[in-house]
């Protein structure tokens, strides 16, 4: 695997909006109004969620296609929760919750929310930070 390289460019839409180059994908990002950005795209932790979501479904999918289970679809709900203790150097926290949907066992749905901690994603967050994850309801 070679490395990974993007490109984050100024893009001109008000004062922080940008382009974002990956491979030979085009992104955006801004930051909302709120904080003076005209929200033309996700801001950087929405976007740092949706690449955790994005690994945590791949990674369960992988398994489960290579255990021959029989896991319809997967859907990642993600937050990023502001806390106080943040501002006293305390790891950020991630939540997941994973929504299974598919005629598997408990003991399968286990398996595979323990697999979701293993997406390279999550483990590269857990050396700096917390990632707490749970099942939502089917």
């Amino acid at each position: 695997m070679s490395d990974r390289n993007v490109v984050v460019s100024e893009s001109g839409v008000g004062p922080y909006g940008q382009s974002i180059v990956a491979g030979s994908h085009r992104l955006t990002a801004d930051e909302p109004e709120a904080l003076g950005g005209r929200n033309s795209g996700p801001d950087p932790f929405e976007l740092l969620l949706a690449g955790l979501g994005a690994c945590t479904a791949m990674t369960i999918r992988m398994y489960a296609q290579r255990k021959g289970m029989p896991l319809r679809q997967v859907e990642v709900q993600l937050s990023h929760p502001i806390r106080a203790s943040q501002a006293k150097g305390q790891k950020d926290r991630f939540e997941r919750h994973i929504r299974l949907v598919g005629d598997l066992t408990p003991e399968q749905r286990q398996r595979l929310l323990e697999i979701a901690d293993r997406c390279p994603v999550s483990q590269t967050l857990k050396a700096s930070a917390e990632v707490a994850t749970s099942l939502a309801a089917p």
